[in-house]
């Protein structure tokens, strides 16, 4: 990966939708040049382009982050964890958690009701910490590309 492809993939991060006309210029290649660029990135699979929901925007008012001590295998929990359309991700860790579980509910009493009556019960869950975010929040996925 070059500089020009990382100025594609910083101009993709401000505007995934961003027409191949404005793209090339800002990057210094003709529309063309950065079509190619871009189809060679995700031909490679070092990039994909997708849509990305806010689910603040959605109608979500309460969101938070679940640090998960689990005994046993953290999958078996994480696996049970994507039944419920609460839950965005889950990421398995090594550390103070086992699993981070990040979480989506129409208000901060039916979070709580879902950490408790949800996420505790699940077999092999030993400790649930919440770090909550209430009002708007806006997810930005802007990882340092150079």
């Amino acid at each position: 990966m070059d500089d020009i492809d990382r100025a594609i993939l910083r101009e993709l991060q401000t505007d995934g939708r961003i027409a191949y006309a404005d793209l090339g210029p800002k990057v210094g290649l003709s529309a063309s040049a950065a079509r190619q660029r871009l189809q060679r990135l995700l031909d490679s699979r070092a990039v994909q382009v997708v849509g990305v929901t806010d689910p603040m925007g959605m109608g979500g008012q309460a969101m938070a982050l679940l640090g998960l001590g689990v005994d046993g295998d953290p999958r078996t929990v994480a696996d049970e964890l994507a039944r419920h359309g609460e839950v965005v991700y889950s990421v398995l860790t090594s550390g103070g958690y086992d699993l981070f579980a990040e979480v989506v509910c129409p208000g901060p009493r039916e979070l709580l009701d879902f950490v408790n009556d949800v996420v505790r019960p699940i077999e092999g869950v030993r400790q649930v910490q919440s770090f909550p975010y209430f009002g708007i929040h806006t997810h930005r996925f802007l990882w340092d590309v150079g």
